[in-house]
């Protein structure tokens, strides 16, 4: 049974990427197994580049197949920000309440009718000696003027999901997976997988 890391420090984005993976016929297990590694730092300036960075670095570093993701929060009013530096958004030593409060902040003012924004996540899947591939997934929403619920992490808590009517926080876990944006994206990461592991020559690169 092929081990499969999961390149991330954070084991909040772990849990969410081990509900949607966890009955494949795969060994599943989490970068902090490895307490040598050090964070990579994300010097891309895509949420692609970041995710195949610490994919690679994690698949050199322990020589098994490993994904990474990176995630990004884009708010029309900001002209896309925070992007790629979503979880660095308040600064290097950023926690995910500083990040919302600078959020909620930058857009004090902002009438319901123009805080739409978009999730982003992009899942890098490296094998040591072949090719990484990638997948993404995505999710329309709003951003409101103050925080709802409890559950999750991140931006969650004041991200509206218009079809579901609550939050991202107000969401359970089984219930933010099946329409999230890191969710969608591991849907398509495991339908990847399951193709590497039948053989198929498309996923052989």
């Amino acid at each position: 049974m092929p081990t499969l890391v999961l390149a991330t420090h954070n084991r909040d984005k772990a849990l969410e990427l081990r509900q949607r993976l966890e009955d494949l016929p795969l060994e599943l297990c989490g970068l902090w197994e490895w307490p040598d590694h050090q964070p990579i730092a994300e010097t891309g300036i895509t949420l692609e580049e970041n995710a195949r960075l610490k994919a690679e670095e994690a698949a050199r570093h322990t020589g098994l197949w490993a994904v990474a993701d990176d995630t990004g929060l884009l708010v029309d009013a900001l002209g896309g920000e925070p992007g790629v530096l979503s979880a660095r958004f308040a600064g290097t030593q950023a926690t995910y309440a500083s990040n919302r409060k600078l959020l909620l902040d930058r857009l004090k003012g902002v009438p319901a009718g123009r805080r739409g924004a978009r999730f982003e996540t992009v899942i890098a899947f490296a094998r040591p000696g072949l090719e990484t591939l990638t997948v993404k997934g995505w999710v329309e929403g709003d951003i409101l003027t103050e925080e709802r619920g409890l559950g999750g992490f991140g931006y969650d808590a004041v991200f509206f999901h218009p079809a579901s009517g609550r939050t991202f926080a107000e969401l359970t876990l089984e219930e933010k997976n099946a329409v999230s944006h890191r969710g969608r994206a591991a849907d398509a990461l495991r339908a990847l997988i399951q193709a590497v592991l039948q053989g198929s020559p498309s996923s052989r690169l």
